[in-house]
């Protein structure tokens, strides 16, 4: 049986669910967690709070900090960072179809399952960090801006 990067690294991780991804730098370091829901499967505000409990229970049983979460859906992609201690809120919020159209034009005009949603994800922050479809990938200032795309550039991202 092969053993994931999440179940080597987290110490109780039979007691808690695997994110959807995680994306690691390239010293394979995990800088990011992340948690996706496609169709019909929408982060409602008052369900934000419960996953972003869940991300931190996520953060708490790796045995490294991992700096940054994100919270996705077909409408919007949420980062937030983690201290160790405590999860921010929101440090950037994006509109998901304007992240995502430039990999899939149709995005707007169908319903997007979730592992067609991570794919799509995982394609943008690999673009982030390789620039294998785009010179300027969507939102490079913005995820620069919150010191994420330098920790992505050279990485990769591994799906559970």
């Amino acid at each position: 049986m092969v053993t994931t990067w999440w179940e080597a690294r987290a110490t109780n991780f039979n007691d808690i669910e695997h994110p959807s991804f995680v994306a690691v730098n390239k010293q394979e370091q995990v800088i990011l967690i992340g948690e996706v829901r496609g169709f019909p499967f929408r982060f409602k505000d008052e369900e934000i709070k419960k996953y972003t409990i869940r991300l931190a229970n996520y953060l708490q049983v790796a045995k490294v900090i991992i700096p940054f979460a994100m919270l996705a859906d077909v409408e919007n992609i949420l980062i937030f960072q983690w201290d160790g201690c405590n999860l921010s809120e929101p440090v950037l919020s994006l509109k998901t179809a304007d992240v995502l159209n430039y990999y899939d034009p149709e995005f707007s005009k169908k319903q997007i399952f979730t592992p067609y949603l991570t794919a799509l994800i995982e394609a943008w922050l690999r673009d982030l960090a390789y620039h294998w479809k785009l010179v300027m990938p969507s939102f490079t200032k913005e995820m620069a801006d919150i010191n994420l795309l330098q920790l992505l550039e050279g990485g990769t991202t591994e799906v559970y």
